[in-house]
């Protein structure tokens, strides 16, 4: 079965999250996926006043650039708003767009092995362990939470690279793909992420989870159109990146497009050109979700 969701972008002001997010709850939607982008909103203040101003909407956290974060606080993080709204949070890291981690004076000189390394920590400190551990970014001695979560979330990565994929399919729980990767780069993600799984030999849980820009309405193909651009990709094969049309029957068709591909959650990406976010997520709670159940 496909999880429906919606993905937040932090191009949304944080005065219009928690009216979007109450929307997407009432309408029944499963998830809704933060941005954490830099200089915008960020994800686990979003997560808990979100979590806190909703009763069943499960928050991704799409994604937290681990350079940004030691992993000790981002474990405790999780950990308090796991234990306060326990089975609603589900974290996702990353190495972070490498020009903001330069801005920053974060930028690593080998994200990968940072996210290997976080990655590795992250988890087994959310799963109670005593972690002792000095590789080139992470150092933790004798750490543990005082109050790890009773059930250990799992923790997504972002991935867009092979290189980042393959890491993904061995250290994370499930890989997180942005709206800029369509059907074509999917299959491929999900190639490559899933035989990294395999030659790890995993047998754990493991999900795929995608953005996919959406719009309905007047207006809603040349919406598309204006938008392609922003995010660098062709104008003359919107369907391979886009859903739009106005009735719940052309929206779950193109969604189930991504998921015959083996994308386990689907966020839908409102575009910033959207007029009416809480009457999308509504829509798609009430007409499109069941639907595709």
């Amino acid at each position: 079965m496909t999880t429906l969701g919606c993905a937040l972008l932090p191009t949304f002001s944080p005065q219009q999250y928690l009216s979007i997010a109450r929307a997407a709850d009432a309408a029944g939607l499963e998830e809704l996926c933060l941005w954490e982008d830099c200089f915008k909103e960020t994800g686990i203040a979003a997560a808990g006043a979100i979590l806190a101003s909703t009763s069943g909407l499960r928050v991704q956290l799409g994604v937290l650039p681990v350079p940004l974060r030691n992993v000790a606080l981002t474990a405790m993080e999780i950990a308090t708003l796991e234990g306060m709204f326990p089975g609603r949070l589900e974290p996702g890291i990353g190495h972070g767009v490498q020009s903001w981690m330069e801005q920053v004076g974060a930028r690593a000189a080998s994200p990968l092995t940072l996210l290997r390394e976080y990655a590795t920590a992250l988890r087994a400190l959310l799963a109670g362990e005593r972690v002792t551990v000095s590789g080139r970014y992470v150092s933790l001695a004798d750490v543990a939470l005082d109050w790890p979560p009773t059930t250990a979330p799992p923790v997504i990565s972002a991935a867009t690279g092979p290189k980042t994929l393959r890491l993904v399919g061995e250290v994370a729980d499930g890989v997180a793909l942005d709206g800029g990767n369509g059907l074509t780069k999917l299959r491929a993600a999900t190639d490559t992420v899933r035989k990294a799984y395999d030659d790890a030999g995993r047998t754990d849980p493991f999900k795929i989870v995608i953005s996919v820009p959406v719009a309905t309405g007047p207006g809603a193909a040349e919406r598309v159109q204006a938008w392609l651009p922003s995010w660098d990709l062709p104008t003359d094969t919107p369907e391979e990146y886009c859903v739009w049309g106005d009735s719940a029957d052309e929206i779950a068709d193109g969604l189930r497009a991504f998921a015959d591909l083996g994308a386990d959650t689907i966020n839908v990406q409102p575009l910033e050109s959207e007029p009416d976010p809480e009457a999308l997520v509504t829509f798609l709670g009430q007409e499109v979700r069941p639907l595709l159940l």
